[in-house]
């Protein structure tokens, strides 16, 4: 596959974009809601003006959509044969609570499909990136990147969870997972869960509470290149259509989970 931008260039964009959210980390930032609740600080700002602009100098040619401008016409859009999605700094909650499990995610969507990503947690000083038939790689600090792969589901079967979002029907299908397995639960903040997954400490992300689609593409390239799936409840690859709204469908991401749980799990 030709890819338009090396995947060292968007390390080197995503791990910028990451030092500028650390200027605020644990700086008691200013929070802001924006129109659905969702709190903004100048981190994110930073981090979103630093990403398109270093996204338009790398691919001129090639549209931006990140969570802070994402008023794009849909008339427009529809026209958009591939564009670059973008969350500057997901896990805006957990940034202002302090903690390091916060991310900067870019990714290129394709006729509707991600084609790879790059994820980036700037508070651990780490770079996670990949593609469905590209690979997927991590970085710690200034170490040598290395491969990553997801692992075949192990007993107990950890099933990792958010922090801080759920749902009536997220915590029914993690009943139903514990009649068929012994599962050992971690909740973690952000596109981390996806990494987690990715790079073979979890088995199974099952998402059944609101995301919207720069949430989840970078760190589904991520998984996807580590060898495992992201897949809508109906078991087909997880997509982003070009549509008004920009909230995902439920899904689970996995890495080398059994057929027959899985088909359980859905059912």
């Amino acid at each position: 596959m030709s890819l338009p931008v090396s995947f060292d260039a968007l390390c080197q964009l995503t791990r910028r974009a990451g030092d500028r959210t650390l200027e605020w980390w644990r700086q008691n930032p200013e929070v802001t809601d924006k129109s659905d609740d969702s709190p903004v600080t100048a981190a994110d700002l930073a981090a979103h003006h630093l990403i398109v602009a270093g996204l338009h100098a790398l691919t001129p040619d090639i549209p931006v959509l990140s969570e802070e401008d994402a008023d794009a016409p849909l008339a427009d859009r529809l026209n958009w044969a591939r564009f670059w999605l973008v969350d500057p700094l997901d896990g805006t909650k957990e940034f202002i609570a302090g903690t390091d499990e916060f991310t900067v995610n870019i990714a290129l969507i394709e006729n509707g499909q991600v084609v790879l990503g790059v994820v980036g947690v700037p508070a651990r000083n780490t770079l996670y990136w990949g593609g469905q038939g590209l690979g997927a790689w991590r970085q710690q600090g200034n170490e040598a990147a290395e491969p990553i792969q997801c692992r075949a589901a192990a007993t107990p079967l950890v099933v990792v969870a958010s922090r801080r979002h759920t749902s009536p029907a997220q915590e029914a299908m993690l009943s139903r997972i514990r009649t068929l397995q012994q599962i050992e639960q971690v909740s973690v903040g952000s596109s981390l869960k996806f990494c987690l997954v990715a790079e073979g400490q979890a088995d199974l992300y099952p998402r059944l509470a609101p995301t919207s689609q720069w949430d989840t593409a970078a760190a589904q390239a991520v998984v996807e290149g580590a060898g495992g799936r992201v897949i809508g409840l109906d078991g087909e690859r997880f997509a982003y259509p070009t549509r008004e709204s920009w909230l995902n469908g439920h899904f689970v991401a996995m890495g080398d989970v059994a057929p027959e749980l899985l088909a359980q799990v859905l059912g």
